[in-house]
């Protein structure tokens, strides 16, 4: 039973500390004015539509601070993850020109209403893994239950949303990156409990790419027009609204 009454301990005042600098910087930031690539397989397009107008979260859904500390490890993982396979011999670009200071590399279309910021690009790889390059490199992190998950059915079939990322990213990157859609992309998942890894090829699908991008499109047009595209489901226990940031904000809508 939680004790309400227990005074907070020294570890306590010091977590509230950094979580109030990091929610702060995070409330600072200029909110993204473009449909995230990395974004266009999520199941509900209307969630899709809050997220790029940036319509405010539902009360008690902006970002805590333990949350904000948890997206930050996996970006430092992300760096590990680079720093390993660089020293494995594979030829991995990260930023143009492999600079710091370098831009990342990715696309922009839909006069800019739609981008996509890719995690590297593989020019050459060790002897003995025949992979075709260039390649897009794509890498998650995730706790042990969907790490395994993603071993025993790969990425396509546990993480969706992941899967479309990728073959949007290889289709739009083809512009920039010549033969970037005709070889796999490399995808890595670090297990972040366990600091296990997962690498799989993902060959280019098409079709899904072709998908994702007349939805970005449909999106773009039902926005400008004012309307609001269909919920993901006809009942709000559905597991996906159940977790959404505008779930009360939608469900109180007519329809």
């Amino acid at each position: 039973m939680l004790d309400y009454n227990r005074r907070p301990s020294f570890a306590d005042r010091v977590n509230e500390t950094i979580d109030v600098t990091l929610t702060a910087e995070n409330a600072a930031r200029t909110p993204r004015d473009y449909l995230g690539g990395s974004r266009l397989g999520h199941a509900c397009e209307r969630a899709l539509q809050f997220e790029f107008t940036a319509t405010p979260k539902d009360e008690g859904q902006e970002f805590s601070g333990q949350l904000l500390r948890i997206f930050a490890i996996g970006h430092a993982l992300e760096d590990l993850a680079v720093a390993w396979l660089r020293g494995a011999g594979f030829e991995l670009y990260t930023r143009k020109g492999n600079r710091p200071d370098g831009g990342q590399f990715g696309f922009s279309v839909a006069g800019g209403r739609i981008r996509g910021h890719v995690d590297g690009i593989i020019a050459a790889g060790p002897e003995g893994l025949e992979l075709a390059i260039p390649a897009l490199w794509e890498c998650k992190t995730m706790n042990a239950k969907n790490w395994r998950a993603c071993v025993k059915e790969g990425v396509t079939q546990s993480k969706p949303v992941y899967a479309a990322q990728i073959a949007v990213y290889q289709a739009y990157m083809e512009a920039t990156v010549p033969g970037i859609s005709a070889a796999p992309a490399l995808f890595t998942a670090i297990n972040k409990d366990t600091a296990e890894m997962h690498h799989e090829l993902v060959p280019f699908d098409a079709d899904l790419a072709q998908r994702m991008s007349d939805r970005g499109v449909r999106i773009l047009q039902a926005t400008d027009a004012g309307e609001l595209l269909p919920r993901v489901a006809a009942n709000r226990d559905f597991f996906e609204c159940r977790f959404c940031s505008w779930a009360e904000r939608c469900w109180g809508m007519p329809t």
